[in-house]
């Protein structure tokens, strides 16, 4: 009985998170430079305003009418502690459901890491919701971003659903961005990671692959954290 009580009120606690995370506060950066501030809806439900395109919804304020943003109007957008960028899918590649997405930038390094949302073998962007999701971010974008990928709900973005694994890509911008596999793993996870030697030697130890790199980036992330308190 009061198991049951209890799953119910957890089941209640998360409906009402996810719903309170429907907006969040965020800004984007259009075709053309412009930087607005205000509401970002990841996650908009009805038809995307260009086929083939994901899209976001904005407000200024909680009184204002929403309106959406093609991927196409934007370079890229922060929501929470996420950041966006909008991206092709990478040569070779197909992403099933729109041409023309929204990747998150995992690390902002020299090199930098991608996550996407994969589909059949098809990689598309995606976004963790805001709020409750992964926390994974960059401090090149969005600014003073932290956390560890894994245990959050995530969220696609861009009116699409569905649970889908993650893809990891890399480059140096999303043009150049390639897919991260097990194969090319640990030479562009030790170059992304080169400033750190003890990250690195785990790495080349096997400590951290493919498969738990969620760990990886959140031991990086607490490597490069302590340094700034020494």
């Amino acid at each position: 009985m009061y198991r049951r009580l209890f799953l119910i009120f957890s089941f209640i606690v998360i409906v009402i998170s996810v719903h309170a995370q429907k907006w969040q506060p965020g800004r984007f950066t259009d075709i053309k430079g412009n930087v607005q501030t205000g509401l970002i809806h990841t996650n908009p439900s009805g038809k995307a305003p260009i086929k083939d395109e994901a899209f976001i919804e904005f407000k200024e304020d909680n009184k204002a009418e929403p309106f959406k943003l093609s991927a196409g109007d934007l370079r890229s957008f922060i929501v929470g502690k996420d950041s966006f960028v909008v991206a092709h899918a990478p040569q070779n590649e197909n992403w099933s459901r729109s041409e023309l997405d929204f990747v998150k930038v995992v690390l902002d390094e020299p090199v930098k890491l991608y996550a996407a949302q994969a589909g059949s073998g098809k990689g598309r962007g995606f976004g963790f919701s805001p709020g409750i999701s992964t926390g994974i971010g960059t401090g090149g974008y969005g600014g003073g971003f932290g956390g560890a990928l894994g245990g959050g709900l995530s969220i696609p973005i861009g009116g699409r659903g569905g649970s889908e694994k993650t893809t990891w890509y890399f480059g140096e911008n999303t043009a150049e961005m390639k897919r991260l596999t097990n194969e090319n793993f640990e030479d562009i996870m030790t170059d992304i990671m080169g400033d750190e030697p003890d990250v690195v030697d785990k790495i080349r130890s096997k400590v951290y692959v493919l498969g738990n790199i969620d760990k990886l980036v959140a031991y990086f992330k607490q490597v490069t954290a302590s340094h700034k308190t020494e």
